[in-house]
């Protein structure tokens, strides 16, 4: 039987963690800061059930919150905030790409592992997510800032559609499945039908979290171009996809490229906070991630540490940013812990990635 210690551990920081954004949102409205407050009270939620049947024993109540608020909505819903905090950016390329894969990864799931009762599950669920993917990716080119809407429509609609479909399924006795070695909980009791959205959302956020930290520390660090793109609209057809096809490829060069300048103003105390914040997002939701996936196929011993560590990364990135947290103070009263911080402006170059300005919130 696992230990209690861990999970609870877990569980009582990532409540804390979803107070202190739900604060700041009340503070100042961001619509990312709610949505991020959201996936941490799953994320705490999760590993409170998890923390109780350590204690006292799984039941079927516990097993089928936990699989929900964990294995299906956590990451996506995190993966959703970061799309609201570069809403106003071209990152909405890249979240097509999550999709994309997010659908095609489904797709290859049932294959590998035929889950039973999946139906015509897998296709709709690809379906649905080229669709969406393709609805991004035009709104993003037309520099529509609403593209961030049609992803809360991919991950709202696949929450709800869990909750449905939860709320339906009938489970074989004891009403839960665990590892026999770890005593750490699976899902094989529940149909494909289910199962499978936990790719589908796991894909979507973990990605765009992990990705859009990402592309955020890129956006704010002092940049060394080794390889040029744009991703201007107005230039023509054949250019823009030449561009947008190299585009992966230059970021991860150029990003390499400008470590040592951003270790430089780190060390000068002139880099821009986003930087160092999103690093530690990233590395955080890259563990979350890797921790799920391990799980899905049968890796288990070390699912509560992974989380664990993926929540301090995450917590301590959020921390360091300013967007997030630009005073940081106990929930829901005025004692201040650290005063108001500023941000220096970036430079223009450190903005100008052929993309529009990526604004404070």
């Amino acid at each position: 039987m696992p230990s209690p210690f861990l999970p609870s551990a877990t569980a009582i920081l990532a409540l804390i963690f979803s107070l202190a954004l739900f604060d700041q949102w009340r503070e100042r409205r961001g619509g990312f800061q709610l949505i991020w407050a959201v996936g941490m009270l799953f994320y705490g939620i999760a590993s409170g059930c998890e923390a109780v049947a350590a204690a006292s024993g799984w039941n079927e109540t516990l097993y089928r919150t936990w699989y929900l608020t964990g294995a299906v909505w956590t990451a996506g819903w995190l993966g959703l905030g970061t799309a609201f905090l570069l809403g106003r950016t071209r990152f909405g390329y890249t979240f097509a790409l999550c999709l994309l894969l997010a659908g095609v990864f489904t797709l290859l799931t049932q294959r590998k592992f035929n889950y039973a009762d999946s139906g015509t599950a897998p296709i709709l669920y690809l379906i649905g997510a080229l669709v969406l993917a393709a609805a991004v990716a035009i709104e993003t080119y037309f520099q529509n800032e609403r593209w961030p809407v049609l992803a809360a429509a991919a991950v709202v609609g696949a929450t709800v559609l869990s909750l449905v479909l939860m709320l339906t399924v009938k489970l074989a006795p004891p009403g839960y499945a665990l590892d026999p070695a770890t005593g750490v909980p699976t899902g094989e009791l529940f149909p494909g039908t289910i199962r499978l959205l936990t790719p589908f959302l796991n894909i979507t956020g973990g990605l765009a979290l992990g990705f859009g930290a990402l592309f955020s520390a890129y956006v704010f660090m002092p940049k060394r171009r080794v390889l040029a793109y744009s991703l201007d609209p107005n230039q023509t057809g054949d250019q823009f996809l030449f561009n947008l096809l190299i585009s992966p490829v230059a970021i991860v060069v150029n990003f390499v490229a400008s470590l040592p300048g951003a270790v430089r103003a780190l060390v000068a105390r002139r880099l821009h906070s986003r930087v160092p914040a999103t690093i530690l997002i990233a590395i955080g939701g890259f563990l979350a991630s890797g921790g799920d996936a391990l799980n899905r196929f049968g890796v288990t011993n070390y699912f509560q540490v992974g989380k664990f560590l993926a929540l301090i990364f995450l917590l301590v990135g959020f921390l360091v940013s300013v967007e997030a947290f630009r005073e940081i103070r106990i929930p829901f009263t005025s004692v201040v812990l650290r005063g108001a911080r500023r941000d220096r402006e970036p430079a223009e170059d450190t903005v100008q990635l052929g993309e529009r300005r990526v604004e404070s919130a």
